[in-house]
């Protein structure tokens, strides 16, 4: 290989391995103003999209999730790479493409794990570790709530007979 595409695969070997996922698209119709467009929304999300040469990812696509990466790649691939959510990432590319009809989507890997078109799709509904971190702290903390407030209701009822019975002998 010559060295300026050994740089180049160094080059996108390095995007690979700093970011939790990589989603493969394909831009073919996608113009230079929607482009820089998807950039600076990705930007937002802490991820990147970088146009990259087929042959050159396909060296990379055994690490990432073998055949399934290397059989996908045809026409015009662009990657889509990042440290951040790749729920927030998949939602801002689901929305992008609803407003300019490019660019479709691939396929993925996310830590390892193949990821389909389908999957991508799937990602763009599903709710951000966040959400879900909080959905599951108030499961947890559901029944203790629910215990702290029987046993207050007993307390303020034993209260409630207490003063009763202070009144009726006060009244004696």
């Amino acid at each position: 290989m010559r060295p300026e595409k050994e740089s180049m695969l160094n080059e996108i070997r390095g995007r690979v391995e700093d970011s939790v996922f990589v989603i493969m698209t394909d831009y073919g119709s996608m113009n230079v103003e929607k482009a820089q467009n998807l950039r600076g929304k990705l930007r937002e999300v802490d991820a990147e999209f970088h146009v990259v040469k087929n042959r050159l990812f396909k060296h990379l696509a055994e690490d990432l999730g073998g055949e399934e990466l290397k059989d996908g790649l045809s026409g015009r691939t662009a990657m889509v790479t990042g440290k951040g959510e790749v729920t927030d990432v998949a939602r801002v590319l689901r929305d992008f493409i609803k407003e300019n009809e490019v660019p479709t989507l691939k396929m993925g890997a996310l830590e390892g794990a193949f990821l389909s078109e389908s999957d991508l799709k799937s990602l763009a509904d599903m709710p951000s570790k966040d959400d879900m971190r909080a959905k599951l702290l108030g499961t947890l903390a559901a029944p203790m709530s629910q215990t702290v407030g029987v046993l207050n209701a007993k307390l303020t009822s034993l209260l409630y007979v207490l003063k009763a019975v202070e009144s009726k002998k006060s009244e004696a």
